[in-house]
């Protein structure tokens, strides 16, 4: 295959798929990685009658034993991954206190956060290896920031959530690490802050839309070469962790 490929993870809906539709209108095959192949399969005609090449992939970020079939379809198609964008995540704190969230919900939040996140890297990375610039996107959000959730008067207000933050807070670090490993390749890996986007997650009273909130994502999956790794970003600005 030609095209520069991209595989988004929650590509059915929201912010996965406007990220997809952006990321198509520049050239990728966008494979949309998927809980549901039916509903997945419709996302791709629906793209392709604006023009976009994709494909549904069955990917479910709660269900890791989909994450070895994905990678092996995309190498079997394409011999390579240019870009990788965690996109699909969580939270199942419900607005409760930490000390009412039940551990259950957070281990749930956890293994789709983290570590099926971190799965899917470790499984993508001999495709994105193979790509003459990988890059590798992790959909965190300001409410990971340490920084921010550490001090009373930083601008979260009440958003202060056992399991959600504190997972994003996680997957920053992963992006951290795994930069450091990856600092002498061509990859590279950076976290993203979307904003506070109109989506099922955000709600409807959100100030950004969707056009503007996979910004972000695209920026980081399409770096030049001088481009920045190991970093955490909203728009092209660099947030505290």
């Amino acid at each position: 295959m030609s095209k520069k490929t991209v595989l988004i993870t929650g590509a059915n809906r929201g912010l996965g798929l406007e990220t997809a539709r952006q990321m198509g209108q520049l050239g990728y095959h966008v494979y949309l990685g998927v809980r549901d192949l039916a509903k997945g399969e419709a996302v791709a005609t629906e793209l392709a009658n604006h023009g976009i090449e994709s494909e549904a992939i069955l990917l479910d970020m709660a269900n890791p034993a989909t994450i070895a079939p994905a990678i092996e379809a995309i190498s079997a198609k394409s011999g390579s991954l240019d870009a990788l964008i965690n996109n699909a995540g969580v939270n199942l704190d419900e607005g409760r206190k930490a000390s009412e969230v039940p551990v259950d919900a957070i281990r749930e939040t956890y293994e789709i956060n983290v570590f099926n996140v971190i799965a899917l890297i470790q499984a993508a990375l001999p495709l994105l290896h193979k790509s003459p610039a990988g890059r590798i996107v992790n959909l965190s959000s300001i409410l990971g920031s340490l920084t921010y959730n550490s001090d009373p008067k930083a601008p979260l207000g009440d958003w202060r959530l056992l399991g959600y933050n504190s997972s994003k807070t996680a997957l920053n670090a992963v992006t951290a690490i795994f930069s450091y490993e990856l600092r002498n390749t061509k990859i590279k890996i950076n976290s993203a802050h979307p904003g506070w986007v109109k989506t099922d997650l955000g709600g409807p009273n959100a100030p950004m839309e969707l056009e503007d909130g996979a910004k972000t994502s695209v920026w980081l999956a399409t770096l030049p070469e001088d481009g920045p790794t190991g970093g955490y970003f909203h728009l092209q600005d660099r947030l505290p962790w």
